[in-house]
């Protein structure tokens, strides 16, 4: 187990703040943010390269807080690869092995291994000049594997790689978590958190704003940067009401949502699934208690159909198919009216 308690770094004018992370044995932790959040920062304290002025790192309960960056047990990769370019795919390899106590036939054995569990043996001759970007990211991987460290860390090792070599290395590093390594992985791609992750942790200018399940971070937000930078489109702060039927979510103290339950608190947020979202040209009679009329302001092609954005004094985003779209006659500038169950919105306390 690898655990951060209460880590503060200074780098500079930025700072992390009292970082708390436990990553189990086996885990896929993603830390997930924005360019600038300091996810970085935490990998390379983590890994030694920076020195907390707070706190302390535990590795299966021993404190590495101060430890040397060879006796950790700690794997980094970096971003842009790192390897040496006047070496061999099978020298970079071997690099790592240098001060071990093991024969040569040992030592060529565990490279043979690792670059087939990598899936680059045809590549051990080879310089990095001529590899493409996918192939040095799986050298990296195996120079760092080799050590057999305890904790393998991974600083946005996807990022700038087109679709296909995406989902490759996404199923290398899946077979590798399956096989018991333990993975932390920043990147800034929710998306790839959603993927690969089992458990995430969002941060943002040097703080840790959640951790959890992916469906405990993505379906159930704490915050609005949470929400927003997790995909939630229709995540709004609201009062709440009470009469004798229902309970209300006020938005901007002009939109009234019907919400179900009785919310205990005064305050929260909802959000509205964009794909729970009905649209119809005229008002239609079913069992969403949510009925508004509103006007097309935007209309934005999306992996999943189009997105429609409709101002009904709040703005709402809605998913439908190209097909409903071109059903329904949609524009910019058209009326429309939406619907909703009232079991479609999740109400969160403040």
């Amino acid at each position: 187990m690898l655990e951060l308690r209460d880590i503060s770094v200074t780098l500079g004018n930025f700072s992390l703040k009292s970082i708390n992370i436990t990553v189990e044995k086996g885990d896929y932790f993603i830390l997930l943010g924005v360019s600038g959040a300091g996810k970085s920062m935490v990998l390379e304290t983590i890994a030694g390269l920076l020195s907390p002025g707070k706190g302390s790192i535990f590795l299966e309960g021993r404190d590495i807080t101060y430890e040397k960056i060879q006796k950790r047990s700690i794997g980094l990769v970096f971003q842009d690869h790192a390897v040496f370019p006047h070496m061999t795919v099978k020298e970079n390899i071997a690099y790592s092995l240098y001060g071990m106590h093991k024969s040569p036939s040992e030592k060529k054995n565990k490279i043979l291994k690792i670059a087939e569990q990598i899936s680059i043996s045809s590549l051990l001759s080879r310089k990095p000049s001529t590899l493409s970007g996918g192939e040095l990211q799986r050298v990296a991987l195996a120079r760092t594997l080799i050590q057999e460290p305890k904790v393998l860390l991974l600083d946005e090792p996807l990022v700038s790689m087109d679709t296909q070599l995406r989902s490759e290395l996404r199923g290398l590093l899946r077979r590798l978590n399956r096989n018991g390594q333990t993975i932390v992985h920043v990147t800034h791609d929710y998306e790839e958190a959603l993927s690969l992750g089992g458990k995430i942790a969002v941060i943002n200018n040097g703080e840790i704003l959640q951790t959890g399940s992916p469906m405990e971070v993505f379906q159930q937000p704490k915050s609005e940067f949470v929400a927003h930078f997790t995909g939630a489109k229709n995540f709004f702060r609201v009062k709440t009401s009470k009469d004798a039927d229902h309970s209300n979510a006020i938005v901007n103290d002009k939109i009234s949502i019907w919400i179900p339950g009785e919310p205990d608190e005064n305050s929260g947020y909802v959000i509205i699934r964009a794909e729970d979202i009905i649209l119809s040209r005229q008002r239609i009679d079913s069992s969403a208690v949510n009925n508004f009329e509103g006007t097309v302001k935007d209309i934005i092609p999306s992996r999943t159909g189009v997105e429609v954005l409709i101002d009904i004094g709040i703005l709402i985003h809605a998913i439908i198919t190209r097909e409903s779209m071109n059903h329904l006659e949609i524009a910019e500038g058209n009326l429309i009216w939406i619907s909703l169950k009232a079991s479609a919105i999740r109400f969160i306390p403040a």
